[in-house]
Parts: structure tokens; C-alpha cells; sequence
């Protein structure tokens, strides 16, 4: 499909072959010009993995990086280190309000970052809790690989694959405008769908066919601007998956006078 053709030149390098999508998923996608990089100055990071290639997502107002962050072997100690020490809300912060109407959310949630931010959506304000290390190392192999800063992160836990996340726009008045959302995937690897806004409901204004990745176990995302201004994203039910899987979104949040 034509409307699926892009070409993005890479910096200070001839134009790209362009990306070709069809029937609604992603059959492949290009290795995007890779950036110069510092070098890693942490224990034990693999290189091969910091520096490996970006795979560039691109449609309609679609704008996503993709790439392997880290090895298998690190991945699995990632992931064990926050099965053992995340914490996640419980009580009236597990609720969000949708229509009006207050719903249990089909996941485990939680939020850390700087003490000073706040974060609300679909009703609830969260204050986020202190960084521990085991995010601090995700989120410092992140600005290692991509050159940006975050200070707040949204976890969410999927026990199954009948835990889910319903289509969305990461949209809050917190974000800093036109910042990018970094999302890192440990453990089960599940089918993440990209929506355009417009070919939404029975009331859509336009046919643009839906995106849908696999994002793989220690694997980056990064959503850049204005991927969240025209498309929607979710992760659906896949009952025939049985194993966990964990994903953090790090943000660059803006602290709010209170009200």
C-alpha cells in the first residue's frame, strides 16, 4: 500500500529504502542510521546490545525506534529483580474511572520517580514511589542508548495474557510537550496494537490499517512525537499466554502547582 511507503533519510547518510506494511502488521521493519553513542560506562553492560541497530516504525503520524536492550541472560536478572522488589498500589489505587464509572484495573500498577511529580489519568493522581536500583539501571541503559533523561516511570505487571490494557492515548497534562515515552518489555512477549484516532468506532472518518508489534523480552520502544497525538495503543487479551510479563514506560514528567 502506498500510504504505507515512507522514506525518512538518516543523518548525514543517503535516504532509506522505505517501509512497507501490510494487512494491519508490521512485515518488516527498516534498521534506522544509527546515532554515535557514548560508550558504556557501566559494570557488565553488554555493548553489543547498547549499540545494536534501530529498527524504525513509520506510518501516518506514526513515529517509533525500536531495538534489543539488553541480552537474554540480563533480561531474566532484570526481570527476577522486579518480580523481588517492585511494589505495586493496592486499594483505591488499583480503580480508574471510565465514563464515570469506577473499574478494577485487569493488571498490577505502579509508579516511581522524583518526589516532587504527580501523575493523573482516567480519574486517580498517583504519587510516584522513590527510584530503587534495579530501575535506576533500566532507566540509565535507556539514556545511554538514546541521549534522553526521564524521571518518572509507569510500571504494569500482566500476570497472564488475560491481564490487559484497553486502547489509549499517553496524553497528560504532566508530559513534557513533545518529549518521547521510552517503553521497556521483560518477560512474555504479547501482541501491542497501534490504532490511528481517526479510524476508530463505527463512526471513523478514514481506513488506516492498525500496526501490531511484538515486543520482544528486554526490548526498547521508543513512542516519539506525535505518535500519542494521533494514534492509540493497547495490549488485548491473548488467553493462550500463560506467562508474566512486566512492562515500564519512563517519562519526562513536569511538576504541576498544586491546586
Amino acid at each position: 500500500m502506498d500510504k504505507f511507503l515512507v522514506k525518512r533519510p538518516s543523518p548525514g547518510k543517503n535516504k532509506q529504502e522505505p517501509l512497507e506494511m501490510k494487512g494491519g502488521e508490521l512485515d518488516w521493519m527498516r534498521d534506522g542510521g544509527e546515532k554515535k553513542r557514548p560508550r558504556s560506562q557501566m559494570p557488565g553492560a553488554d555493548e553489543s546490545f547498547v549499540h545494536s541497530p534501530w529498527k524504525q516504525i513509520r506510518a501516518e503520524g506514526l513515529n517509533c525506534d525500536y531495538k534489543i536492550l539488553f541480552s537474554k541472560t540480563e533480561a531474566d536478572k532484570i526481570f527476577q529483580e522486579l518480580e523481588k522488589e517492585v511494589e505495586y498500589f493496592e486499594g483505591d489505587l488499583t480503580k480508574v474511572q471510565v465514563f464515570g464509572k469506577w473499574h478494577n484495573i485487569p493488571r498490577k500498577q505502579v509508579t516511581y520517580g522524583d518526589p516532587e511529580l504527580t501523575y493523573t489519568y482516567s480519574g486517580v493522581t498517583f504519587a510516584p514511589k522513590l527510584w530503587i536500583p534495579v530501575l535506576n539501571h533500566i532507566r540509565e541503559r535507556i539514556t545511554l542508548a538514546t541521549g534522553h533523561t526521564f524521571n518518572f516511570v509507569l510500571i504494569n505487571r500482566y500476570k497472564d495474557g488475560c491481564d490487559h490494557i484497553g486502547e489509549h492515548q499517553d496524553d497528560e497534562r504532566e508530559l513534557v510537550p513533545r518529549s518521547p515515552i521510552a517503553s521497556v518489555s521483560f518477560g512474555a512477549c504479547r501482541d501491542f496494537f497501534f490504532r490511528h484516532g481517526a479510524s476508530r468506532g463505527k463512526n471513523a472518518s478514514c481506513h488506516i490499517e492498525p500496526v501490531r508489534l511484538q515486543l520482544a523480552h528486554g526490548s526498547l520502544l521508543m513512542m516519539n512525537y506525535p505518535t500519542n497525538v494521533y494514534w492509540y495503543h493497547s495490549l488485548p487479551t491473548r488467553k493462550r499466554v500463560l506467562a508474566p510479563r512486566i512492562n515500564l514506560t519512563f517519562r519526562k514528567v513536569m511538576a504541576l502547582p498544586k491546586q
